[in-house]
């Protein structure tokens, strides 16, 4: 199972998308853990992911993770589908980062 990390500033609005993640998930039969918090945690959570996904607020901490960390695969989720709780579309990226 691939897992699955996503950073916000607080953790809190990030917890509603990991929910319709999820959903689209498992409405694909597409194994995945996901869980969300605050980018003040990347430090431990990047290298224990598979797959870390930033919201667009914390979008400036994207160079400096993919400078700590490199070899991961950090992206920032696109605003449009953070804003509309997208999780299909979140999934399609997991997908496309992962060639999954």
């Amino acid at each position: 199972m691939r897992k699955i990390v996503l950073l916000c500033a607080a953790g809190m609005s990030t917890s509603l998308l990991v929910n319709k993640i999820n959903e689209a998930a498992t409405a694909e039969n597409y194994e995945i853990d996901v869980q969300a918090y605050p980018v003040s945690e990347a430090k431990n959570k990047v290298p224990i992911a598979d797959v870390v996904l930033l919201g667009p607020q914390v979008r400036y901490a994207l160079a400096k993770l993919r400078e700590q960390h490199p070899g991961s695969n950090i992206d920032v989720i696109d605003m449009r589908d953070y804003g509309t709780m997208n999780g299909k579309a979140v999934v399609a990226t997991i997908r496309r980062i992962l060639n999954d």
